[in-house]
């Protein structure tokens, strides 16, 4: 577990923690949540299912009936004193062959599945595991403090680094508490804060991604959502400092890209990333979600296809069978990604990242041949 030392315990050129309103003890009794949360994760085998209370994923039956009969036949050999070591060592070979096979040949709507899984890690796991010295940053000093995303300041690596991130929640009444990662108005005005701080002291802004979507309540309408998104895409596309954005789950429709205007925009494998989510597509073209599996193939929504069509710049890969399966890997993938390209973005001078920044979001939306998607890496 990291040390919560106190961002003002840091060198003289951090910012005052009176300054940017930091709530401490909130923050710590937080983080403890989140940390009991990444436990669970990596204290589970990783040749389970992967499931959270027994949740499996439909398309997973095969993989988790093959699981079962090595639990059984290691019960047995347990129970009975007998070697089934060989059967046990073929099984899992069987089992890693399809784990491997079937996530291989994912359908959009599998993926979305996976995006949704209930044990996927979530923002609040990731900060845990990859970010240090991390101190909250609350409220948009206008109306609220909106849980969905969460604001701070921290480091990965070696690098200093102000983060937003939405955050579903794990257990239901932290789920409550943040709208199920659906943020109102205030949370983005939060989120333009923390960005607005971080232009002044020079340090790079991370964004993780994961929500189905802005909430589109009437008293987030009344506050001005709208308004919010679309001053956070214009403030974010000349903000003079490096920009990397991660969808690490759900990105759905202006929620995410009131978050996603960056240098770098990249994907876990199994996230997803549209203008709307399958249901809502469905339910406007087909009068029904039950056609969501048919909107998610035509929305052309996952990380594939997405780098095929220019949207994003890279696919951060997952461990195999998912994030779920294994949070610690999947947690320092997404470190590895998020340093390299801090990296990369700090020997670029302000003008020339306002530049480059201005050419990547204009060369979106070509009109021609839509690809399927890019080869899959050997």
């Amino acid at each position: 577990m990291h040390n919560y030392k106190a961002w003002t315990d840091q060198p003289k050129d951090a910012p005052d923690a009176s300054f940017v309103g930091i709530d401490t003890e909130h923050h710590l009794s937080r983080r403890a949540d989140c940390g009991a949360a990444v436990e669970r994760h990596v204290m589970a085998k990783n040749t389970s299912n992967g499931a959270e209370n027994g949740y499996q994923l439909p398309f997973e039956k095969p993989i988790l009936q093959l699981q079962r009969r090595i639990d059984e036949l290691q019960s047995h050999q347990d129970e009975v004193g007998r070697d089934y070591s060989a059967q046990i060592r073929n099984l899992r070979s069987e089992y890693v062959s399809l784990l491997r096979e079937t996530y291989k040949g994912l359908s959009a709507w599998e993926t979305v599945q996976v995006a949704r899984h209930p044990a996927r890690p979530l923002a609040g796991d990731y900060i845990e595991m990859i970010i240090k010295d991390f101190v909250a940053i609350h409220g948009d000093r206008a109306f609220a403090d909106d849980k969905a995303i969460i604001c701070g300041l921290g480091r990965i690596g070696t690098e200093k680094i102000v983060l937003a991130a939405h955050h579903k929640g794990r257990e239901t009444k932290e789920k409550v508490a943040c709208n199920f990662g659906m943020a109102h108005a205030e949370g983005y005005r939060k989120t333009l804060r923390a960005m607005k701080l971080a232009e002044k002291f020079s340090l790079p802004v991370v964004t993780l991604i994961d929500t189905s979507g802005a909430y589109p309540g009437i008293g987030s309408e009344e506050r001005g959502v709208a308004e919010a998104i679309a001053t956070n895409m214009m403030e974010m596309s000349r903000l003079k400092t490096p920009i990397v954005c991660v969808v690490i789950g759900e990105g759905g429709s202006g929620g995410a890209i009131g978050m996603g205007v960056g240098d770098r925009i990249a994907m876990l494998e199994y996230a997803y990333y549209s203008v709307i989510s399958p249901e809502g597509c469905a339910s406007i073209l087909w009068r029904t979600g039950d056609e969501a599996p048919a909107a998610a193939e035509a929305l052309k929504l996952t990380a594939r296809q997405l780098k095929a069509l220019d949207v994003i710049d890279e696919i951060i890969p997952e461990p195999l069978g998912g994030a779920h399966r294994n949070p610690a890997e999947a947690a320092n993938n997404l470190e590895r990604h998020i340093v390299r390209t801090l990296r990369e973005l700090k020997r670029v001078g302000p003008d020339v990242l306002l530049s480059h920044r201005y050419d990547r979001w204009r060369r979106m939306g070509k009109v021609g041949r839509i690809p399927n998607e890019v080869p899959a890496e050997t």
